[in-house]
């Protein structure tokens, strides 16, 4: 059995040493790396500083830096969703970080309030749905999709997904848990077909006409923009009457074993700024925590919505009553 499944990719380094370099930063990540190579060579070239990748799964990651201790080589883990920091963070795995910059450039609601991690890109997950056979005018929210008007015409991605987890927690945070049972069975008695293991997937079987509805990230509807194939896909802003659209984080913090920390908090504090951000809302479709930065036009196209401005923390603390209910509302 093998313990740990993990690839070494390097962006400007092409082997994994262990010398301790003081220009090398080394960052476990669970984001796919092609999505922040870009960034870290402008960074290089901009600073001097070479970034090292290592990428996996995150609970592998955060298992390997336990175990490492003093002795590991990483100076931030970086991943995908507030409830995966906030893991993090209860592990002891993050340096509590004081920044003016990064408290400036990132609001508070998507930062941990003790510095231990701060959100580098936000992630709406809303409504898509067909426009073969649904009118956007007859959608509102996410628990409207549990009324039996949407009875086998509802999509969902797992419930095992950590994105569903924090968008179920961040109902119970609105309406306690109960209530939040009462929408996710709902969902489950209008759904169309077994759920998928990605959105990607679901998007398909709705543009296909397997269902007419589904809850996803927004870029993954973004990615598949261009294709005409898939035109008949449309977004609707859940929730804009209400609390808003649910809006969730990747981020990253520095790890409490590194030897670079200072060095590290200069290039998360580099990830917060406008140059910075402008990648994350165009190559990676994803919206920037810093306010004022010009989005791609796909993400244009979509218009302004009213998030959600619930504090991503909550997201994380609430993961396992979300994982509980999701079990009892039969939402596998």
């Amino acid at each position: 059995m093998q313990y740990i499944k993990l690839l070494c990719l390097s962006v400007l380094l092409v082997s994994c040493s262990k010398e301790n370099d003081e220009n090398l930063l080394t960052i476990y990540t669970s984001r796919q790396p092609q999505l922040i190579e870009p960034l870290m060579e402008q960074y290089t070239e901009k600073t001097g500083i070479k970034v090292r990748l290592l990428s996996g799964k995150a609970p592998e990651l955060m298992e390997r830096i336990s175990v490492e201790g003093e002795e590991t080589k990483a100076d931030i883990f970086m991943t995908v969703d507030a409830g995966v920091l906030w893991q993090a963070g209860e592990r002891g795995i993050f340096e509590n970080v004081e920044s003016e910059m990064l408290n400036n450039n990132i609001p508070e609601h998507l930062r941990d309030m003790d510095g231990k991690w701060f959100g580098l890109s936000k992630r709406a997950r809303t409504i898509v749905y067909s426009s073969d056979n649904i009118s956007g005018s007859d959608l509102s929210t996410y628990e409207n999709l549990a009324y039996p008007t949407w009875s086998n015409k509802l999509c969902l991605r797992t419930s095992k997904k950590v994105y569903n987890r924090s968008l179920i927690a961040s109902m119970i945070d609105a309406h306690g848990y109960e209530r939040t049972k009462k929408v996710v069975q709902g969902w489950v008695n209008n759904l169309a077909t077994e759920v998928f293991s990605s959105d990607t997937q679901v998007l398909k079987a709705v543009s296909a006409g397997q269902c007419g509805i589904t809850i996803v990230n927004t870029y993954y509807l973004a990615r598949l923009a261009d294709d005409p194939q898939y035109s008949n896909l449309k977004l609707h802003w859940a929730n804009q009457d209400g609390r808003g659209t649910h809006v969730n984080i990747s981020g990253a913090g520095v790890v409490k074993g590194s030897n670079n920390k200072a060095k590290a908090v200069k290039l998360l504090e580099w990830l917060s700024s406008a140059e910075a951000q402008e990648v994350y809302a165009g190559a990676n479709k994803e919206f920037p925590v810093l306010k004022g930065i010009k989005v791609g036009q796909t993400l244009s196209n979509w218009g302004d919505f009213k998030e959600d401005l619930i504090s991503v923390e909550k997201l994380g603390s609430l993961q396992k009553e979300a994982v509980l209910l999701a079990q009892e509302a039969g939402y596998k």
